[in-house]
């Protein structure tokens, strides 16, 4: 491709891995390997897209290279967006069919408002288990950085019932207690 048939593009979105500097061609296409710099996935992925019909190319050109419009771009972050969501591409497929199905916006909207709102339950569900293991993250790190000050005669076994820490056996961090707590081997043993 020579520079006339080329123009550089700006960015897309502030979110893109690469919204500056990709190419476009003078007709408003992005090839697969632009497309794939643009929003940070392989080749191969937009082709998996492709062949479970989540994303179609505008056309091939004569050599028989996919050719993307640019609004390709929003549907790759938004298959993205779905699969952070935890859907599968599987699944993305059935949403875009039941989309593509529908006669009526309004039943569609209605469809696509039901599996947002499903969605932001169970992300707003991860960000308290995520908070509670920030918590218990930095509960352990607290905890463990007065071990440096152990004596270093002391083996590993004496952690879970070591006496230099302020708090109680029991109240030691989970994710401390876990991995210092007596062994299986150790439980057998008595």
């Amino acid at each position: 491709m020579t520079q006339a048939t080329q123009r550089h593009v700006g960015p897309l979105s502030a979110g893109s891995p690469l919204s500056a500097g990709s190419l476009l061609r003078t007709d408003g296409t992005l090839l697969v390997g632009d497309l794939a710099r643009r929003t940070g996935k392989t080749v191969r992925a937009l082709h998996l897209y492709e062949e479970l019909g989540l994303l179609e190319p505008a056309d091939r050109s004569k050599g028989g290279y996919r050719r993307y419009r640019t609004d390709a771009v929003t549907r790759v972050e938004w298959i993205t967006r779905l699969q952070d969501a935890g859907l599968s591409l599987p699944e993305i497929r059935e949403l875009l069919a039941g989309w593509n199905g529908n006669a009526s916006a309004p039943d569609a909207m209605l469809r696509l408002s039901e599996l947002y709102r499903e969605k932001l339950t169970e992300t707003r569900a991860q960000i308290v288990r995520l908070k509670a293991l920030e918590t218990e993250l930095q509960s352990s790190l607290a905890y463990l950085e007065t071990c440096n000050t152990c004596e270093p005669v002391r083996t590993v076994h004496a952690c879970s019932s070591c006496d230099r820490h302020e708090c109680e056996p029991a109240e030691t961090p989970l994710m401390v207690a876990g991995v210092t707590g007596p062994t299986t081997v150790e439980k057998a043993a008595r």
